[in-house]
């Protein structure tokens, strides 16, 4: 049920991204999670670096998820981010439990980051599609977000 607003697109258009952006929303709860799991437990010799940049992804999704969640409320609808949605709802992999070694966690999130980047792309041309190029405009925001922490974890893993 989508809340009264002035908002001049169609209540059509903001169902639509409304239902896009909760799903991602989902994702990004998600994709923090499995972020911070990777930085409570990362161990090795590149402990320190990996375990900071870490962190600093975490807070990067967390900003993308409120980006997300405050438009899907500003079109009316309601922003469906609590940790049972995004069970129920993330279209991400599990995370691996047990994973230790800096370069598992680095290949696990590679992968989470890579499906969610892969994601929001293609929800920049349905946004596009169904007429609302904002919500098109913030996924191009998180899918340059998403190609530069994947940048950043991909850095870290030692390829011969």
């Amino acid at each position: 049920m989508m809340q009264y607003t002035h908002n001049t697109l169609s209540e059509n258009t903001r169902g639509q991204s409304v239902e896009l952006l909760n799903r991602h929303l989902a994702a990004a709860v998600d994709l923090h999670a499995q972020v911070k799991q990777a930085h409570w437990n990362v161990r090795g010799s590149s402990f320190s670096a990996v375990h900071e940049m870490f962190d600093n992804a975490a807070i990067e999704v967390g900003t993308y998820a409120d980006l997300m969640a405050e438009r899907a409320a500003a079109l009316g609808g309601t922003a469906y981010g609590s940790v049972h949605v995004a069970a129920e709802r993330s279209f991400l992999v599990p995370y691996p439990l047990g994973v230790a070694e800096a370069r598992q966690h680095i290949f696990a999130l590679s992968q989470a980051f890579s499906a969610f980047g892969q994601s929001a792309r293609e929800a920049i041309g349905l946004s596009t599609s169904h007429g609302d190029p904002v919500t098109a405009d913030l996924f191009t925001q998180v899918t340059r977000g998403m190609d530069r922490q994947l940048w950043l974890i991909e850095s870290h893993e030692a390829r011969s």
